[in-house]
């Protein structure tokens, strides 16, 4: 039994352990927890590692480093831990998201390492919604995306990408990897979108599901429709197909500074319940 506090690489036979820190907080954790329940703590299968806080002989904290940095139910002195250990590896994620306070923390330990990054998000509002809207009717011509039409979805995920990230996911490996999350998505019945005369009108994904929730993302709306009312009608369609057939919650974060989306979330019944932080390289 680990006695001191510590902190080292997790592995396939801790799994339970880390699901029962991961259920601490199901909303905020729905990222890793989808993974890690798809993949177990195996690193080629997570697609990075897990590292884990031990403090009185207990997994306390986690931290999942692969594409991105994700501290999970992390105390200030894990925290410190996972950084020291990040501030040795080097730096090989894309982002570091998390919690609010645990990723503020974690950034302020690693920026004199690692910055300048190119963009940090300090607030980015996590909402959730158990019921699906009264006031706002789901619209109809909203449905999953078959598997055929992935040429007509993928320019809007792409552009919705390089809107939302600032970067074209096209980037680097010619966009291989993000064609075969989009694919993926799509042959799990988890893309929704509106189709018109060829092209998507507004579209959503799940993007994470475990047994407690389902995190809605990649919300976009043709330019020439915004202001017509179709996120709203769109997202009510998405929560009706979520909610019934997925989770009994759904959840999403959205940047503090955009104003039109969190009111049309909040007209579809989504409230506030915490706060995430992006720390975008």
């Amino acid at each position: 039994m680990l006695t001191q506090p510590t902190t080292r690489v997790l592995e396939p036979q801790d799994l339970d352990a880390a699901l029962a820190v991961l259920d601490r907080d199901p909303v905020a954790n729905a990222f890793v927890t989808s993974r890690v329940g798809i993949a177990g703590l195996d690193p080629w299968r997570l697609g990075g590692e897990m590292w884990g806080w031990y403090s009185g002989g207990r997994l306390t904290s986690l931290c999942y480093a692969g594409a991105n940095l994700v501290p999970i139910c992390a105390t200030p002195e894990a925290v410190g831990a996972f950084a020291e250990r990040a501030r040795r590896a080097g730096r090989r994620c894309a982002s570091i998201v998390g919690p609010a306070e645990a990723t503020a923390d974690l950034w302020a330990r690693l920026e004199p390492h690692w910055g300048p990054a190119r963009e940090v998000r300090a607030r980015q509002p996590l909402m959730t919604t158990r019921a699906l809207p009264r006031d706002v009717a789901p619209d109809p011509l909203v449905r999953r995306v078959r598997r055929d039409e992935m040429d007509v979805l993928m320019p809007a995920c792409v552009a919705m990408f390089t809107e939302e990230v600032g970067i074209s996911p096209l980037a680097g490996d010619g966009g291989l990897l993000y064609q075969a999350r989009v694919a993926e998505l799509v042959s799990t019945g988890r893309a929704f979108a509106r189709i018109e005369d060829g092209r998507v009108v507004f579209k959503a994904e799940l993007g994470a599901v475990t047994r407690h929730t389902c995190q809605i993302q990649g919300v976009w709306v043709a330019p020439e429709y915004r202001g017509r009312g179709l996120s709203e009608t769109g997202m009510a369609a998405v929560l009706h197909y979520a909610l019934r057939d997925v989770a009994p919650v759904a959840s999403l974060y959205v940047n503090d500074f955009n104003a039109p989306a969190r009111a049309a979330y909040r007209r579809v019944g989504f409230t506030e319940v915490g706060a995430l932080m992006s720390v975008l390289f």
